[in-house]
C-alpha cells in the first residue's frame, strides 16, 4: 500500500513538473503584465515571481482534484485572484509596459488581449458585467496607446509649431 502511494505521488510530481515547465514562461509573462514590472533584466519582476510561485503552489496542492479541468486555466484563475486581492500593492509605477494603467485595467487588458479570454468569461472571473469589462478594456487600450504626459505640459501635448 505504501509503495502504491509513493508511486502515485511521484507521478503526481512528474505531471506537475511537466505542466509547470511548459506553462511557467507564459504565466510569468502574464503575472509581469499584471504587476506592471519590467520584464528585463531577469529578476526585475519580484512581485510577478511571487504571484506565480503562489499560484503554482495552489495548483500543485489541488493537482489530484482537477479532474479534467485545465491546469493552465486553474493557475491563471489563481493568478487573477491573488493579484486582485493585493492590487493595492501594485498601484505605484514600476517601469513596466502597462505602468500607466490601474490594476483593474491591467487585469482586463491582459486577460482579454494577451490571454485571449472571452469577454463573458473575463466578466465572470472578475465579478463584473460584460459591458463594464468592455468599457474598461476600451479605456485601457486608449490609455496604453496615448503618448505619455510630459512634465509641465497637461495632456502631454507639444506647444504649437513644434509638431
Amino acid at each position: 500500500m505504501r509503495e502504491r502511494r509513493a508511486h502515485r505521488q511521484r507521478l503526481h510530481a512528474e505531471e506537475f513538473e511537466d505542466f509547470a515547465a511548459g506553462a511557467a514562461g507564459r504565466l510569468l509573462h502574464t503575472a509581469t503584465l499584471f504587476t506592471a514590472e519590467p520584464a528585463e533584466p531577469p529578476g526585475a519582476n519580484p512581485r510577478a515571481l511571487r504571484l506565480l510561485t503562489a499560484a503554482l503552489a495552489h495548483t500543485y496542492a489541488r493537482w489530484d482534484r482537477l479532474r479534467g479541468e485545465d491546469p493552465y486555466d486553474r493557475t491563471r484563475h489563481e493568478l487573477v485572484t491573488r493579484f486582485a486581492r493585493d492590487a493595492w500593492r501594485h498601484r505605484r509605477p514600476r517601469g513596466g509596459l502597462l505602468e500607466r494603467l490601474t490594476p483593474r485595467e491591467r487585469l482586463v487588458l491582459v486577460l482579454r488581449l494577451y490571454e485571449g479570454v472571452a469577454e463573458e468569461q473575463t466578466a465572470a472571473l472578475l465579478g463584473l458585467p460584460a459591458e463594464r469589462v468592455r468599457s474598461i478594456c476600451t479605456r485601457a487600450v486608449v490609455t496604453a496607446y496615448a503618448p505619455p504626459e510630459r512634465p509641465g505640459r497637461p495632456g502631454g501635448r507639444l506647444p504649437r509649431g513644434t509638431r
